[in-house]
């Protein structure tokens, strides 16, 4: 049996505390050990970013880092968000979702974004979601969202999206 160290952290507002194997990733922690299951775990790699969260306000792929990293930290995942946070709601009018696997990880990553670009051009926007893929949208909605919670007209976000992804 491995040793467990003691990792304690805000998550969504509530202290958590919990003995934890050194090895768990804060993706596991956040699922297995505080029970929130928006935290999608899709490839364990970074490659998708279905896990993304924020620590201390910083989007962040929880599959690469370890829960012992995120001790002392505040971590608002999904689940997190009030209701009427403009990004979840921009993404449910402008249609920014269908299967909903990589929504979590890309409202998530989109909040991370806008914290530190308030108004970001479409351009910026897909730089800025490059790293979370979504297999069904194409990414257009998803960039109208993102304008759209910014407080910009997605109509302009063009017909065509970027040849590189999001």
């Amino acid at each position: 049996m491995s040793a467990t160290v003691k990792v304690d952290m805000t998550v969504n507002g509530t202290g958590t505390s919990a003995d934890v194997e050194p090895r768990l990733l804060l993706a596991h922690y956040l699922r297995d050990v505080v029970g929130l299951k928006a935290t999608n775990i899709g490839c364990d790699t970074t490659s998708c970013g279905a896990c993304t969260v924020l620590v201390d306000g910083e989007s962040v792929k929880s599959c690469t880092v370890l829960a012992v990293q995120a001790d002392g930290t505040s971590v608002t995942t999904m689940e997190g968000l009030e209701e009427a946070h403009p990004v979840t709601a921009a993404f449910r009018a402008e249609h920014g979702l269908q299967c909903g696997f990589c929504t979590p990880g890309m409202v998530m990553a989109s909040v991370g974004l806008l914290s530190e670009n308030p108004t970001p051009t479409e351009r910026e926007v897909r730089e800025g979601l490059e790293g979370n893929l979504c297999r069904c949208t194409g990414y257009h909605n998803i960039v109208r969202a993102v304008l759209a919670a910014s407080g910009q007209d997605p109509q302009a976000a063009t017909a065509h999206p970027s040849r590189s992804g999001a």
